[in-house]
């Protein structure tokens, strides 16, 4: 189990004011990973997040080959072995009541409760500043500073950041001051959708949930989405799917369009999903511009996103978060200059940009029903076919740069 999260003054107390180094917004994966690599160079972060910990997200609950690179670049491989994160070995495909199985290169399974909260208790040991249930906004730019609105209920403050990371997740609404900065969400985007299904129910096993076994990925695929079933590190079966919208309302709600994804596969039924507790996501498919601006860096979700299939998702939050570490170092030790938004922005497109748009081409060839036959019937009769383009997508892609402190301490 997670370590509960400490709960300081600012937590319960006035909002926090001043001056900062840098405030990360948002206490997701990226966000947690980018205040954790700064707070351990001894860099004062003030880390603020929208929610209440612990939460859960929808997500896929996957952690690929290269966020596993990421979590041990940054130390935080045995964090997952406390948690009980299982391993990953293969990812079940059912499609028009077929089905083939292929192999991971590598993954690992754990939920978003216990990853997020486990990556903010490290930032917060290492010395990150945790604020919860505070909304950020980002004002206007000053020299040496930018201002960052703070608000909590009624209550409102704002503070002053020579860098801000914005992680705070697909639809944030944090630069309505920044007039360039906006979000293309793409024509037709899925919705996402997602829910819990616990292992037993009053001590009694639920034999329809057991039937989906442990270290497989089960991806149901339908005419008007996908779902994604794994079990987590309690034994619960966690559930994420992607549905177009039209099909989503002609189904009357997510239970029943994920029904019909699973019978359209030929998976087993979950009768359980009608009393589940669902969630629903903003459009999935979208990309932010640009990627940075002065004195704001925008990572994981917020910068952008594609369909994910088997963790990529986590992958490239994790990565991004890793890789701003220097940028953020380098921007408080010699001053902002426009030159590293510009860097930011090249490196996200060559580390993510590429992984990307492998995943796009597959969710646009999945979409139809001709294209998708013949490539799972391909998958079917030569399994090793699938072998590079995994590779590719759980291929580690990790900067390992020289993280010196800063020259002089922070104020």
């Amino acid at each position: 189990m997670v370590d509960p999260l400490p709960s300081g003054p600012l937590a319960t107390g006035p909002l926090p004011s001043g001056r900062w180094p840098v405030v990360v917004v948002g206490a997701g994966p990226a966000g947690a990973l980018a205040a954790l690599g700064l707070a351990r160079q001894g860099v004062p972060v003030l880390l603020v997040e929208r929610r209440r910990f612990p939460r859960w997200k929808v997500c896929g609950a996957c952690l690929s080959g290269q966020a596993l690179a990421a979590l041990a670049e940054a130390g935080q491989a045995p964090l997952l072995d406390r948690l009980g994160a299982r391993p990953l070995r293969s990812v079940q495909l059912g499609l028009q009541g077929a089905g083939t199985e292929l192999a991971l290169p590598a993954g690992r399974v754990l939920s978003r409760l216990a990853l997020d909260q486990g990556l903010v208790q490290a930032a917060v040991a290492a010395g990150a500043t945790l604020v919860p249930e505070v909304m950020a906004e980002l004002g206007p730019a000053a020299p040496g500073a930018r201002a960052v609105q703070l608000r909590r209920g009624r209550e409102c403050a704002t503070v002053e950041a020579e860098l801000v990371l914005v992680a705070a997740g697909l639809a944030h609404r944090c630069l309505p001051e920044v007039p360039a900065a906006g979000t293309r969400i793409q024509p037709g985007s899925r919705i996402g959708a997602g829910c819990l299904l616990p292992a037993a129910n009053h001590g009694r096993q639920d034999a329809a949930i057991a039937a989906y076994g442990d270290g497989r990925l089960h991806m149901a695929i339908g005419r008007h989405g996908y779902v994604g079933l794994v079990r987590l590190e309690d034994g619960a079966l966690n559930i994420a799917a992607a549905f177009d919208s039209a099909a989503l309302a002609a189904a009357g709600g997510p239970a029943a369009a994920a029904s019909q994804v699973l019978r359209e596969a030929g998976f087993d039924p979950l009768p359980a999903l009608a009393l589940a507790a669902w969630q629903r996501t903003p459009a999935l498919t979208r990309r932010s511009r640009p990627l940075a601006g002065d004195r704001y860096l925008l990572l994981g979700d917020a910068a952008g996103y594609i369909e994910p299939f088997t963790g990529e998702g986590m992958g490239w939050a994790l990565q991004a978060a890793l890789s701003s570490t220097p940028l953020a170092l380098a921007a408080l030790a010699n001053g902002w200059d426009d030159q590293l938004a510009r860097d930011w922005s090249r490196s996200q497109a060559a580390l993510i940009a590429r992984r990307q748009r492998l995943c796009q081409t597959l969710a646009l060839v999945l979409r139809h029903p001709w294209s998708s036959r013949v490539l799972f019937d391909a998958l079917r009769r030569w399994p090793s076919l699938a072998d590079p383009l995994l590779a590719s997508l759980h291929r580690p892609a990790v900067h390992r740069p020289a993280l010196a402190p800063l020259p002089t301490p922070c104020p």
